[in-house]
């Protein structure tokens, strides 16, 4: 699993307040989502190799 970059969140003239679906924030929210379980998945996985180096 490659470790991207964290997504950046839209820049306040990216939204247009009109409701849109999805809205820019609703991508970020899902793609930061997705990141974090990402970087969680890595971390465990980083936490279980130290693991079994350290046995």
């Amino acid at each position: 699993m490659m470790n991207r970059e964290k997504p950046t969140p839209p820049a306040n003239s990216e939204c247009c307040e009109s409701e849109c679906s999805p809205c820019v924030w609703d991508t970020y929210f899902e793609e930061l989502k997705t990141w974090n379980a990402e970087q969680a998945a890595l971390k465990e996985s980083e936490t279980q190799k130290n693991k079994t180096e350290s046995t």
